[in-house]
């Protein structure tokens, strides 16, 4: 069974190779796989896209081809999520949580500033 990295590691590749404009955005950003649990102990997974702010307009301009390859390899959903948001909002625990999480946001955020 593949774990959660690769499953969004591979759907970054396939992102890549068929959409290379969609990909190189999706190189930006952060993709998580998500689990969803379910009834009788079933899962689902969906894709959670942590996007810096700076390319959130671009990033979306692709969403239906983003969110075509992930039906494609079975996720059920693709959320998006501005990571300057994220990290704006006041009342956030990120950093107490999840201190790698909040790390990773960081960075993306750092990179195109």
């Amino acid at each position: 069974m593949l774990n959660r990295e690769k499953i969004a590691q591979e759907y970054l590749n396939v992102v890549s190779k068929s959409y290379p404009e969609a990909g190189k955005l999706l190189s930006h950003c952060l993709i998580k796989t998500l689990k969803l649990n379910g009834v009788k102990n079933r899962y689902s997974y969906y894709l959670g896209i942590f996007y810096p702010e700076s390319i959130g307009d671009y990033l979306l301009e692709h969403q239906p081809v983003i969110k075509e390859v992930a039906e494609y390899m079975g996720l059920i959903e693709v959320v998006f999520f501005n990571a300057n948001d994220l990290m704006r909002r006041p009342d956030s625990r990120i950093k107490e949580q999840n201190f790698r999480f909040w790390l990773e946001l960081s960075w993306i955020i750092n990179e195109f500033n």
